[in-house]
């Protein structure tokens, strides 16, 4: 592969919680001889970020806000007319209420500082990992320097704001992490452009099955692991009920949750009214070497998101290529990740019935555990390894779409 176009890598707020796979993509191209420039938005605070490479991370990423003001008011009373432009672009946002677009204004000098940044550093792309207040910048950059840009999609185009058109029709392209998104792009902006899949992907090499693993005794308790912040959308409340009407039954599990946010309080108060203190253990905000050792110890990875916003969630793929089998809600990329009852099991969203009968079946079929685990690891390779969609992402910024 051609590696001699340098690229920016925008992430807003980056590092922080759940940015580990922007950092393992980025350096998985560094890997392959393209050199990588990371951008972001705004500074995130210093204790937001829990992995290794936070401080690295840090260290080399450029902060567009707030802008070199001097740089970026000389650069766009250089060009009037395109600065005009710009300024009719957000004023121009008609699915953006008014009082909101006067806010926007201040992304173009903004954009300014993003367009006079990849000309010092002789970037010729920015890839922007959004599709919401970012992907303006992408625009912007390119009304007032002919910034070169593309955007991948994360989750459900409602929930990254309005207006998409304007943010996507200047782009390279547009990708999408999952095929339901990829759909949404053909039906909601059009089919005449390129909207390649991307998996969000996974270091199969550092995330894989302990060797020394231990098939489950019928008498230990079913370890059952979540990771993902602690957010009402992510469904905690459903798995908890679920693991109170199992050990109503008789079934012996332990729930670890490690994650951080603002539903705590609301997940300790349901703890405690389904009696469960002595088997949750709520673990907080952990590093990436924190969950591949929880990996390791667990039996199944339980993620039961409901609404909108999930894609094809990363925590499920690293626990699929430590050999953890998963149960998921039907949502977002879930159906195309899970081949159902072989790599792990799908269930209704809230439903509360069908996720502890996913657990049982785990903790009661004879096999199934062992024979899912196998297949989980075999999906994750072929599919969802990091290194293989980072190419397929540089591919497509190359203009190298006849196999996305």
């Amino acid at each position: 592969m051609d590696t001699s176009l340098a690229i920016g890598y925008l992430v807003p707020q980056f590092p922080t919680q759940t940015h580990a796979f922007f950092w393992r993509e980025a350096r998985a191209l560094e890997e392959a001889g393209v050199r990588v420039q990371f951008l972001s938005t705004t500074r995130p605070p210093p204790d937001s970020c829990p992995h290794d490479f936070a401080d690295a991370a840090r260290e080399r990423t450029r902060y567009l806000f707030p802008p070199k003001i001097l740089d970026a008011v000389r650069g766009l009373a250089l060009r009037p007319q395109r600065t005009t432009q710009a300024v009719g672009y957000v004023l121009g946002l008609r699915e953006t209420p008014i009082v909101e677009r006067i806010k926007l204004l201040m992304l173009v000098p903004t954009a300014m500082d993003l367009v006079n940044t990849v000309r010092q550093q002789g970037i010729g792309h920015v890839h922007i990992h959004s599709c919401a207040t970012a992907a303006h910048l992408g625009a912007l950059g390119n009304i007032l320097g002919d910034l070169n840009y593309s955007l991948t999609l994360h989750g459900d185009l409602p929930v990254y704001g309005t207006d998409h058109p304007a943010k996507m029709q200047r782009a390279r392209f547009v990708s999408a992490v999952t095929r339901p998104l990829q759909k949404s792009l053909e039906s909601e902006i059009g089919k005449d452009r390129p909207y390649p899949l991307i998996w969000m992907g996974v270091d199969t090499k550092r995330f894989c099955p302990k060797p020394d693993r231990q098939p489950r005794a019928p008498s230990d308790p079913l370890r059952i692991l979540t990771v993902a912040r602690l957010n009402t959308a992510k469904g905690h409340i459903y798995c908890l009920r679920a693991i109170a009407k199992l050990r109503e039954d008789g079934v012996d599990i332990h729930y670890q949750i490690a994650g951080e946010g603002a539903a705590r309080r609301d997940i300790e108060a349901e703890i405690g009214k389904l009696g469960l203190g002595d088997h949750v253990t709520l673990l907080g905000s952990v590093s990436e070497q924190t969950v591949l050792s929880l990996l390791h110890e667990t039996h199944v990875v339980a993620l039961t998101s409901i609404g909108l916003g999930e894609a094809a969630p990363v925590a499920v793929m690293e626990a699929m290529a430590c050999g953890v089998p998963c149960i998921v809600s039907v949502i977002g990329g879930a159906p195309d990740m899970i081949d159902t009852g072989r790599d792990g099991i799908l269930v209704p969203q809230k439903d509360v019935a069908a996720i502890a009968d996913a657990m049982e079946r785990v903790a009661t079929e004879p096999g199934l555990l062992d024979a899912m685990s196998l297949q989980a690891r075999k999906t994750a390779e072929q599919t969802f390894d990091h290194r293989h969609n980072a190419l397929k992402l540089y591919a497509a910024i190359k203009g190298e779409f006849e196999d996305l």
